[in-house]
């Protein structure tokens, strides 16, 4: 087992622990975006958000919710940011599919990532791509 959050799951390293039940788990992140960072993990393993099963997914989100609130109201928090990285390239750095809740206060500093602009008609050919690609999942699964 050399996956970090199993480890967790299975109180072979140790972690601060905001909820858990039998099928997920919450703890706080050791690097912090802001003070209450935290992280919801199913405790089944699944390497990433895609490769997980939509019904967990569905329980999961379920989870992030309530977690949610509780740091908002728990830290004083003003709102709250939800991230997901999926994959090496959107930096993904530990294979077990988690969510980031990440609380927020006006004006806290943090920054969210650039923009950029379309050009010419190629917003209508990225979603004409995005639409297909859709379809052929919903048909072929």
């Amino acid at each position: 087992m050399d996956c970090v959050f199993c480890k967790i799951v299975n109180n072979i390293i140790p972690s601060s622990k905001v909820y858990e039940d039998q099928e997920f788990l919450a703890f706080l992140d050791i690097h912090p975006v802001s003070y209450g960072h935290t992280l919801v993990i199913p405790k089944a393993h699944f390497d990433r958000f895609d490769l997980t099963p939509p019904e967990v997914i569905g329980r999961l989100y379920t989870v992030v919710r309530k977690i949610a609130l509780g740091i908002m109201k728990g830290v004083a928090a003003d709102g709250y940011n939800l991230g997901l990285n999926n994959g090496s390239s959107a930096g993904q750095v530990i294979f077990h599919t988690h969510v980031h809740v990440i609380p927020r206060k006006n004006k806290d500093g943090l920054e969210l990532w650039p923009a950029q602009e379309y050009e010419g008609n190629q917003m209508d050919e990225i979603a004409k791509k995005i639409r297909a690609s859709i379809k052929e999942i919903l048909v072929h699964g």
